[in-house]
């Protein structure tokens, strides 16, 4: 990097700050702070639900895996989120946003308390934030990462840089200033993907490579294939199911963008943006990792640096700067996003449990607990980013792949699926059950069973089983003891329907730490 470089980094720092302290405009309340006040336009939630999807990781440990096994990153990864969140469309988007305009809750978790109980609510909203540390501080260490290739700086150093820069604009802003630096990192990362998609294709020339003849280069031999190596059928199958979970509510910061639309109608085109979004657009930032086998050679065993090598060859000063500016940018999306989403579950739905005084939070104390806790949330996952790489946690991608896509299952299904009308008999028995069985199966699987299996247990198999086994046990619980209460039954009913036609159901309160539900039979 030169001083062009650092010019274009720097004022995008500068930029996003400015945001956050315009946004600082739009937030009065906590409902402001974790919502945007139902006032979002479906657009900005579309692009905002598609940009918190990304980060660095998509640059060090998915390009490891372009790098390696070539278009199965693509049609594992991008492709069944896109599928899931064109199912989720329909299936979750209207019944999240009504959590917010029928329920008048601030928290995805919120409503819990009265679909379940309070302890499931609870089990359910400190496990979730707990995986959320652990796959943030992943996305912190894999920016560093990228930085450290480019800057010299140390690792560490690049995690205190970018996290400090995100917790002052996501902080003073709320969901708001997600959305709308969020909306200026989209268009960073159009322009920065289309500048290196020009540059490889350039540089495939320069060599007499054609653009569809690079598949029988000797190099890419293999790469052509949409499944292979780990990455196979049964893995696909199950990223699909995960990812139609995870992407539409069930890691908590996604449900915000369809709570913060004006309607439940809103909200599903929001996802249908968010759903092309994922189908096209990964396709332009993939290609130049499919190509880098014949451009570079990567230094790291799984070729996470592969890109980032491949940007320091083939980049001018300046563009350099703005690919650089578009990593920054996919993490501090997501990151920004998460720590909104954890702030809204610790104050709306863990601090009333833990303290009589947060029951009693005004305004202006709700709001300020929702920025402390913001800040602290993105302090513990940037001490956990320096544990990425040691022996408990491994690399970048095994984090992202193993831990969270394979902890995430049993605390998402009780949450989305508590909304739909099939699963009515499911009540607080089956939630928890499901989920402590979903947790101890991921343990056995990844831990003592991984231990005792010549080769240890395919990826596929450690992230897909604890999800059936949630899945499996939340559906036959549910039948075997059904607990479908008449105030349970009328919180289904709130966000299945819209206007007059739930009027006969309750209103359930938002949660804390008192009665139930309030008028319910």
């Amino acid at each position: 990097m030169n001083s062009l470089d650092w010019a274009v980094l720097i004022g995008y720092f500068g930029v996003m700050v400015a945001i956050g302290v315009w946004s600082h405009k739009r937030v009065d309340n906590v409902s402001d702070f974790f919502t945007a006040g139902g006032k979002m336009p479906w657009w900005l939630s579309g692009i905002s639900h598609h940009m918190s999807g990304y980060s660095a990781v998509m640059f060090t440990g998915y390009a490891g895996i372009a790098y390696t096994y070539g278009v199965t990153s693509f049609i594992t990864w991008s492709f069944p989120i896109a599928l899931g969140i064109a199912i989720g469309s329909k299936l979750f988007a209207p019944r999240i946003n009504r959590l917010r305009s029928r329920l008048h809750v601030a928290s995805p978790l919120e409503y819990l308390k009265n679909r379940y109980n309070l302890p499931t609510q609870q089990a359910l909203a400190w496990s979730g934030m707990l995986l959320k540390i652990v796959d943030v501080g992943a996305k912190w260490a894999a920016i560093a990462t990228l930085l450290s290739v480019f800057t010299g700086i140390s690792l560490n150093q690049g995690i205190l840089i970018t996290g400090a820069i995100t917790a002052v604009y996501c902080t003073i802003g709320g969901l708001w200033a997600d959305a709308l630096t969020e909306l200026g990192q989209f268009v960073i990362q159009l322009l920065a993907g289309i500048a290196m998609f020009v540059a490889v294709v350039l540089k495939l020339n320069d060599k007499n490579i054609g653009f569809f003849g690079a598949w029988d280069e000797p190099a890419l031999h293999g790469h052509g294939k949409p499944l292979v190596g780990p990455y196979g059928t049964v893995f696909l199958l199950a990223f699909l199911f995960i990812k139609l979970f995870e992407y539409n509510g069930g890691m908590l910061n996604q449900a915000q963008r369809y709570m913060a639309t004006g309607s439940a109608y809103e909200a599903e085109r929001s996802a249908r943006l968010s759903a092309v979004l994922w189908l096209v657009w990964p396709v332009v930032l993939f290609f130049p990792m499919w190509m880098s086998p014949l451009l570079v050679h990567a230094q790291k065993p799984d070729g996470s640096d592969s890109y980032a090598l491949m940007t320091e060859q083939l980049l001018p000063h300046g563009l350099l700067g703005l690919v650089i500016v578009g990593f920054f940018s996919h993490t501090m999306a997501m990151c920004s996003s998460d720590a909104n989403a954890i702030a809204a579950v610790f104050t709306r739905d863990v601090a009333p449990v833990l303290s009589a005084r947060a029951r009693g939070w005004n305004e202006r104390s709700g709001l300020i607990a929702a920025r402390v806790t913001t800040v602290v949330f993105l302090g513990l996952s940037m001490a956990v980013a320096t544990q990425v790489n040691s022996p408990t946690f491994k690399d970048i991608i095994t984090v992202v792949i193993k831990w969270v896509a394979g902890l995430m299952g049993p605390i998402a299904i009780p949450m989305m699926l508590g909304l739909l009308r099939p699963f009515r008999r499911s009540g607080p028995t089956a939630a928890l059950t499901s989920w402590a069985a979903g947790l101890l199966a991921f343990w056995l699987v990844n831990y003592p069973i991984n231990w005792n299996v010549d080769g240890g247990v395919p990826l596929q198999y450690q992230v897909s089983i604890p999800l059936a086994v949630s899945l499996i046990l939340y559906i036959l619980i549910g039948y075997l003891k059904p607990e479908d209460t008449p105030a349970r039954l009328a919180v289904i009913e709130k966000v299945n329907t819209d206007g007059d036609a739930g009027a006969a159901a309750a209103v359930p309160v938002p949660a804390g730490a008192g009665d139930d539900v309030v008028g319910a039979p």
